[in-house]
């Protein structure tokens, strides 16, 4: 998967106009961009994170590939600065230093062994039971985390399944296009 810098304009934009629009109105509107590329019409999962002054406030996403990318992005840049359970809502005031990071995900593919994640490339997810969690590829980056450290912070943290919880969980990676509004904002 590529995007283009004009793919990640267009989407940085159209997820900054939705945020801006929704904390403004309240509104829940998503656009239909009228310079749509093929590339923003794929039917992909993505995350949304939110940073307000370089402080998170907000990351949510999907794995679901039913919608075009630009709609998934768009729906998660709203959910990201108003449903995100650990932070508060940006609000109005927040908006000139809000900046947005966008995760569009490739599909999950199934893995056996720690030694199988590629720290700063693979994201994780696990799954067991009811219980779900994931980390994006820059959170093992960001914390400097060996590959196991990754799996036993996302299945305590994320999935509630305890440091080891991970061992007997179905494991999965993906990898991320990243890119973030202060890329595009020079």
């Amino acid at each position: 998967m590529h995007f283009t810098i004009i793919d990640k304009k267009i989407l940085l934009k159209l997820a900054g106009d939705a945020v801006e629009n929704y904390i403004l109105s309240g509104e829940n509107r998503i656009a239909e961009p009228s310079d749509i590329t093929r590339n923003i019409q794929k039917k992909c999962g993505a995350f949304v994170s939110a940073y307000v002054k370089g402080n998170l406030r907000g990351c949510l996403g999907t794995f679901a590939e039913d919608e075009p990318v630009f709609k998934v992005v768009q729906k998660m840049a709203i959910a990201s600065v108003s449903n995100d359970s650990r932070f508060e809502r940006v609000n109005i005031s927040e908006i000139p230093e809000l900046e947005l990071e966008i995760s569009v995900l490739t599909p999950r593919k199934k893995i056996y062994d720690p030694s199988e994640i590629e720290i700063g490339k693979h994201g994780i997810y696990l799954s067991k039971g009811l219980n779900r969690g994931t980390f994006l590829p820059q959170v093992a980056v960001s914390q400097n985390w060996s590959a196991e450290e990754y799996l036993s912070n996302c299945s305590r943290y994320k999935a509630g399944m305890g440091w080891d919880g991970w061992r007997d969980a179905d494991k999965y990676v993906f990898e991320a296009i990243v890119f973030k509004s202060s890329d595009y904002n020079r």
